[in-house]
């Protein structure tokens, strides 16, 4: 019975243990930062582009 319970407490600290999913969700966090620093650089430049396009409309008269 001892060696049941001993059995069992061995395999939980080895599960805690093991790093592969630590690492997994390390890398879905850090595509996770890299999406929104994308989406939030072509926010900032499709805006510039959209005053861009303004300015031209306005010096050509349309």
């Amino acid at each position: 019975m001892l060696s049941k319970i001993s059995e069992f407490f061995g395999g939980l600290v080895a599960r805690f243990r093991s790093e592969s999913g630590q690492a997994l969700t390390e890398y879905g966090l850090i595509m996770a930062l890299i999406a929104v620093v994308c989406m939030a650089a072509l926010g900032v430049i499709g805006l510039a582009i959209a005053g861009f396009l303004d300015e031209v409309a306005t010096a050509l008269g349309g």
